[in-house]
């Protein structure tokens, strides 16, 4: 660790929650603060209510034959990430962010960061996926069942899984070796810091912009091209508003969770960046994972249908598996 990086970390644990430290010795001491109890229970209630929202959607999927479908494939991937985040990186977050595990950096921390990685950039990819998915839906209904079959779906899971693990794997192995590195780490500091952000987001976010803008003009089109047809002003509008609506909080909530991750990730390469804000940005893209099940289901009337069965456990009193999802 480079003075400048050292002198970042000291800074960040003057402000630490749950640790203190002391200047001369530079060594840490637990303190057990209302504000380190609060952020454990906060943090902890979020983990449940990520596993929760992602289990519910899995189940869902897999026992109701009405959400058998390419799309809803799709979504049982993101949710099977999203629901290991909950289980996994929220836990080892929780330990790693309200820990010494900032400053210690053993074992440890180098396996938070594998499934954290691992485990973001599948979901980042399988978001990807899912709007190619939205796009034939919406702006190719004719060819989509030809376009988007099991065999397809199956290729697009696997890859967005493969290549996370390769991403991951290839963020490791930077990092232990710019820890050996004493002098020429150029391209180490490049696998580790440029590439995985340009793999694991600004790529995918590119795709995923570009595809749901297309959707949107399309969906502007054809609202239009009904507008000629039927005359029906209150219609488009309403066909308009919707497509706006939705795209906004796919979008939104999509880039308001990652983006100022990797922006400050990537600003690491010019100066040190503080410890509570590398760490809460952080926080903030696990919290996309909890959003995932409401943006990508709950939107949905049918998963809320589901949800309900699940929830008021009649699916242990009789079999709902063929029931109409309205």
């Amino acid at each position: 660790m480079n003075a400048m990086a050292e002198e970042s970390f000291y800074v960040g644990y003057n402000f630490h929650p749950c640790y203190e430290i002391n200047n001369v010795s530079k060594t840490l001491t637990r303190t057990s603060t209302t504000v380190c109890v609060l952020l454990y229970i906060i943090l902890g209630l979020l983990s449940v209510v990520t596993v929760c929202g992602n289990l519910l959607v899995i189940i869902s999927i897999i026992y109701f034959k009405q959400l058998h479908t390419m799309s809803n494939y799709l979504i049982i991937s993101l949710g099977v990430a999203d629901l290991l985040v909950g289980i996994v990186v929220f836990p080892l977050s929780m330990s790693f962010s309200l820990s010494s595990c900032l400053y210690y950096r053993n074992v440890f921390c180098k396996i938070r960061d594998s499934f954290d990685v691992i485990l973001s950039t599948t979901s980042i990819f399988n978001l990807c996926c899912i709007s190619v998915d939205r796009y034939y839906a919406v702006c190719k209904p004719l060819i989509y069942r030809t376009k988007i079959n099991v065999h397809v779906v199956g290729i697009m899971i696997l890859m967005s899984w493969s290549l996370s693990i390769l991403v991951a794997i290839g963020f490791v192995i930077a990092d232990l070796n710019q820890e050996k590195c004493k002098e020429n780490c150029f391209y180490d500091v490049v696998i580790e810091k440029i590439l995985p952000p340009v793999f694991s987001f600004y790529l995918p976010v590119i795709i995923i912009l570009y595809i749901y803008l297309r959707i949107f003009f399309i969906a502007q089109k054809q609202a239009r091209s009904i507008q000629n047809t039927i005359k029906s002003v209150a219609t488009v509008n309403n066909m308009e508003r919707k497509a706006t609506k939705t795209l906004a909080i796919v979008l939104g909530a999509f880039l308001m969770c990652w983006l100022p991750f990797f922006l400050c990730f990537s600003l690491q390469l010019l100066g040190g960046v503080s410890v509570p804000v590398y760490e809460t940005l952080n926080w903030l893209t696990l919290f996309n994972s909890m959003l995932n099940p409401f943006i990508y289901a709950f939107f949905y009337h049918w998963f809320r249908s589901a949800f309900k069965i699940i929830i008021s456990r009649k699916i242990f009193q009789m079999d709902c598996s063929n029931f109409d999802l309205v």
